[in-house]
């Protein structure tokens, strides 16, 4: 059966996935055409089950470009049930990874037609709710992560939120591997954290906002989800890649119930997404993502941090350059009625960072520091006013050194860690 097709011109209801190729010991057309039969209707050999009509659903290999080695396919729609990401990653990101005909595979982007996007429910708040929830216009959001990751109870790590808050943060979320642990279990946690919270709110005067860390089995996510909004949360935070798409679509379908922003964390996705030419782009994790329904998603410091972000190949420097310019435009550009989603940038960040952080990405971010804030000098608190203090500066127009002369909070964390 032939599927490359150099002359074929996708329909606006197609689905097109593109792909990095390397062969294995086959010619390049001849492992495109084994490509696009394994993610669609093909299988070894020929079949008697295989039918005319069937052979109406085949896709269509329309570019090659040997020399870059991408690869784009065009899907007939009929492929792809509606609603359902779990199914569609088994077949454009599924069995062809296992292939003996292909040395190295990389989903690199995917387009998705109106009327599959429609038929998942998006995003809930997106940046617009968020922002008005937390009644910030204009101003990137600034974040921590409670530190160590693990070890403190519940007390402690509560604590430790209040001084983040009471500094001048305006969000505190778990870290992804702090769930119902013997030290530190999951619902004190919360209650006592949502307390420090209320009464950080009355001491600042400014929304604080809390993301306990749901990650579980189904079932136990939604029961947390659940207590954490009997409490008076406002948030969810979910290891996406860990709980997998169906997980992720539980949350979000059920989160009409109990309308919680959910906060992305992409813990794991370095398994997909860091060999440059083999694995699955966090261009396509965020799009589904998104599609499927979270607020706001890690997406990386723009080389600013400590995590190593999109630094590899040149075979996707024009495609993942996308997601995290101007704020993450990937998540934020028009996609039909799905709204726009908050770009995160968290790892090895500081107060020091921000300058060339905003530079990079944006207003319209998420800023998220752990040990930039609690590996402060004179502790959390102070870590915190030196990260609202750099924020201050930037959005003045500030150099941080001159802005620090008269901060002592600032200036102690510049002396630490300087200025990137």
């Amino acid at each position: 059966m032939k599927y490359v097709d150099l002359k074929y011109r996708p329909g606006r209801d197609e689905f097109i996935a593109e792909y990095f190729l390397e062969p294995n010991k086959l010619s390049f057309e001849r492992v495109c055409e084994h490509l696009a039969g394994e993610s669609s209707i093909g299988t070894w050999t020929e079949v008697k089950t295989m039918k005319a009509k069937i052979l109406k659903l085949r896709p269509n290999v329309f570019s090659i470009n040997k020399k870059e080695r991408i690869v784009k396919i065009a899907y007939p729609p009929e492929l792809f049930e509606p609603g359902n990401v779990p199914q569609l990653m088994s077949s454009i990101g599924g069995n062809i990874f296992g292939m003996k005909a292909i040395r190295n595979l990389r989903l690199l982007d995917i387009h998705l037609p109106e009327k599959y996007v429609r038929s998942f429910k998006g995003p809930k708040f997106g940046i617009p709710g968020v922002r008005e929830k937390l009644r910030i216009r204009n101003r990137p959001l600034l974040g921590t992560i409670v530190k160590p990751k693990l070890g403190l109870n519940e007390s402690e790590h509560a604590k430790s939120a209040y001084e983040s808050w009471t500094g001048g943060i305006d969000i505190v979320k778990d870290d992804e591997n702090l769930t119902d642990m013997s030290f530190n279990h999951f619902e004190k946690r919360v209650e006592e954290t949502l307390k420090m919270r209320d009464k950080a709110e009355k001491k600042t005067g400014e929304g604080k906002f809390y993301m306990p860390n749901v990650t579980g089995e189904t079932h136990e996510m939604l029961r947390r989800a659940n207590f954490v909004k009997k409490h008076g949360g406002e948030y969810v935070m979910a290891d996406i890649v860990s709980i997998g798409w169906s997980g992720l679509q539980t949350l979000r379908n059920y989160n009409d119930h109990f309308s919680l922003i959910i906060h992305a964390h992409r813990a794991g996705h370095g398994a997909l997404t860091k060999n440059p030419k083999h694995g699955i782009s966090m261009v396509v994790i965020g799009k589904m993502a998104r599609l499927i329904g979270v607020d706001q998603i890690h997406v990386g410091t723009a080389k600013v941090g400590k995590m190593g972000d999109f630094e590899t190949p040149e075979v996707e420097d024009e495609v993942e350059s996308r997601f995290i310019s101007e704020g993450g435009h990937l998540l934020e550009q028009f996609w039909f009625d799905v709204k726009p989603v908050f770009a995160v940038a968290s790892g090895g960040l500081h107060p020091g960072s921000i300058p060339r952080l905003l530079k990079k990405m944006g207003n319209n971010i998420i800023i998220q520091a752990g040990g930039g804030i609690h590996g402060h000098p004179k502790g959390s608190e102070s870590g915190a006013k030196a990260m609202r203090q750099s924020l201050e500066a930037v959005m003045k127009g500030i150099p941080l050194k001159d802005y620090a002369k008269n901060r002592k909070e600032l200036s102690d964390a510049i002396n630490k860690w300087g200025v990137k």
